[in-house]
């Protein structure tokens, strides 16, 4: 796994296994019987911590080495029911590569999930704190956890993911070594929870989107968010009249992100969140600032998520 961006599955957050019910109801994506939900990660990733929060505890996951891998799963209705992808983090920011992936797919957004960053330092059954030599953790967990682990005179070790970490302790039943990770990769991989909530920065979270394929996808009850890219003819004040209109319509634009647009000469499209009332007011302005854009996609429209 040497995806760049993976960097950014650390930095999900450790909560427990959500009830909510998605769009569709219950039964899983697209109905009963419809294959698991790709995740970047491995088993106990923060990853799989998001899509149980969405889709219900036993949701099944198929893990993924990279983001494209997501994205070429989520598009194959025969491989799996959708996916979930990290694209920001509060702290770190956006994750524009998947940005890029989500601009060149066939999928929709349907949702999305705000977890907040809480890491653990997990060890085998009756490892003490006293018996470790060693953490093994994802660079970015480890930095996460500086606070902590400056208290201590441990040797520190980079790996490619903190849910692989879980494991590998527990399958060599490692009595010296720790691994930073979540609260779930802990349950999985039967390891004690030595020390929980281990990360320096408290206020910090992940934003995931879940996504399917458009054939897929259906309205969603109560939409107040809609992810929407543009582009303009970049002349004088043009960018101006649009955010003019999306403002005068009554709408909150909750993120702006520019991005260059491939072969052309420093020329930009502008991916936006957009935040409503209902559904009614969000088309009204679409048809508004549609004639001042030279190209329009929507990427989904859905529940604004809950930050928890």
């Amino acid at each position: 796994m040497k995806d760049y961006s993976k960097q950014f599955e650390s930095v999900g957050g450790d909560i427990g296994a959500g009830s909510k019910t998605p769009p569709w109801g219950v039964g899983g994506p697209g109905g009963p019987g419809r294959a698991g939900i790709a995740i970047q990660g491995y088993q106990g990733s923060f990853h799989q911590v998001a899509a149980q929060l969405f889709y219900g505890k036993n949701v099944q996951v198929i893990p993924c080495d990279t983001f494209r891998e997501v994205v070429k799963l989520a598009e194959n209705k025969k491989e799996s029911g959708g996916g979930i992808m990290a694209i920001e983090n509060s702290i770190a920011g956006s994750i524009l590569a998947n940005y890029n992936l989500l601009q060149k797919s066939n999928l929709k957004i349907i949702g999305e999930i705000y977890l907040q960053i809480r890491q653990n330092l997990l060890v085998n059954p009756g490892v003490k704190l006293a018996d470790i030599r060693e953490v093994h953790s994802h660079t970015m967990a480890l930095q996460q956890c500086y606070g902590f682990l400056d208290k201590h005179k441990w040797k520190l070790v980079e790996t490619e993911d903190t849910a692989l970490s879980a494991k590998h302790i527990h399958q060599h039943k490692s009595k010296h070594i720790a691994a930073i990770a979540s609260r779930l990769a802990a349950e999985l991989y039967e390891l004690d929870v030595l020390a929980p909530n281990i990360q320096t920065l408290k206020n910090n979270y992940t934003r995931f989107l879940v996504v399917q394929r458009q054939d897929m996808a259906r309205p969603v009850n109560d939409a107040n968010k809609a992810s929407v890219n543009f582009h303009t003819d970049h002349s004088r004040g043009s960018l101006a009249k649009v955010l003019m209109k999306i403002a005068e319509g009554g709408i909150n634009l909750s993120k702006l992100q520019s991005f260059p647009i491939p072969g052309s000469d420093f020329k930009y499209s502008f991916h936006a969140d957009m935040e409503f009332d209902s559904i009614g007011q969000f088309e009204k302005v679409m048809e508004v600032i549609r004639p001042l854009t030279e190209e329009i996609k929507i990427y989904g429209v859905y529940k604004r998520g809950v930050w928890k």
